[in-house]
């Protein structure tokens, strides 16, 4: 049992093993394939000559890795949406080459949501603290589907607290975070970190689906265990998108602001400085539609090695006054 307060079930692998005994089954095992960071691929391997010489034989199947999937959005110069493009609009570079072939490119409004929520109860919060309860429930409320999308609730301050496991009941969401009390330090970092390792890199799905944090906080960070580089890297890897709404109203652009604008950048997501209480309202808003507006490519890199090396990620438009926001790269899987 850890700090969260929930017990986690270990994540499968990249392989998996199936044992079957030839004496009762001779049929040949068809591969089927499931999401990994992009599609795999399986294939049976085994240990020494050929099924025939065994009693039984361990297939393994192999997830394919040289496949990388990334959502991205695009927008005008006034930062509205743009949703008609094409695969021919956009320029992919990965490690700073072209891929080797682009598998799927799509516009993507209908996957899955996998949601964190993390307000930040530290004191310094406290002047808007109740109005934020409020518009982050009417959030969730608007952007989660039943059956189809979920989202936790973490409240953190020195400490981070899971007021709500993963979940698509909206009324126990909505208890999760009213039931949250602002008061105490602010480890920004450590939460966004537990967050993404814990709750998103452990579980593996096979499917595709959105993954993202919503963070309400001030940006200050006093008392984390983990580096913003840490926390940052850990998102990364759990190809998780940041978004980041300033909980600060003084007017002017403080530490906390940069901070939570580096979250958003290297994840692909966005910062928004409300300075008056109903702009937090428009804030989620913005949020909710961008999630609903985005494209997906599926390539193949060029030169890829499963080496666990960070690999950069570079999508830009090729037509005249349209800016694109993705991920800025990924850790190749290591085997």
């Amino acid at each position: 049992m850890d700090s969260w307060g929930t017990k986690y079930t270990t994540a499968a692998g990249w392989s998996f093993a199936l044992i079957l005994g030839l004496a009762l089954c001779t049929p040949l095992l068809r591969a089927q394939s499931a999401y990994m960071s992009g599609a795999p691929v399986a294939s049976p391997s085994y240990p020494s000559g050929t099924p025939d010489d065994h009693d039984s034989a361990i297939i393994t199947i192999h997830k394919r890795v040289d496949e990388v999937n990334v959502l991205f959005i695009a927008t005008d110069k006034h930062g509205k949406f743009v949703r008609d493009l094409n695969q021919d609009d956009f320029s992919i570079l990965d490690d700073h080459k072209p891929p080797v072939a682009i598998i799927n490119f799509r516009r993507e409004t209908d996957l899955p949501l996998d949601l964190g929520l993390l307000i930040d109860v530290s004191g310094s919060v406290n002047g808007r603290f109740g109005f934020e309860q409020e518009a982050a429930t009417s959030f969730l409320e608007h952007i989660l589907r039943a059956r189809f999308d979920k989202a936790f609730v973490v409240g953190f301050n020195g400490q981070s607290h899971m007021a709500q496991d993963f979940t698509d009941n909206m009324q126990l969401l909505s208890v999760g975070v009213r039931s949250l009390h602002d008061g105490g330090g602010t480890a920004l970092y450590s939460a966004i970190y537990r967050a993404c390792k814990e709750k998103f890199l452990k579980d593996r799905p096979d499917h595709p689906l959105r993954k993202a944090i919503v963070i309400v906080s001030d940006g200050e960070d006093n008392q984390s265990d983990v580096s913003r580089a840490q926390a940052i890297e850990m998102a990364q890897r759990a190809e998780v998108i940041i978004y980041a709404i300033s909980t600060d109203d003084s007017g002017l652009v403080l530490r906390g602001d940069k901070v939570l604008e580096q979250l958003a950048e290297a994840t692909g997501g966005r910062a928004f400085f409300p300075f008056k209480m109903k702009d937090i309202t428009h804030s989620f808003a913005a949020i909710e539609d961008e999630l609903r507006s985005q494209y997906v490519v599926s390539y193949k890199p060029a030169d890829f090695d499963a080496d666990g090396r960070y690999r950069s990620i570079e999508i830009s438009s090729l037509k005249k006054d349209l800016q694109v926001r993705a991920r800025k790269g990924y850790f190749a899987p290591q085997q």
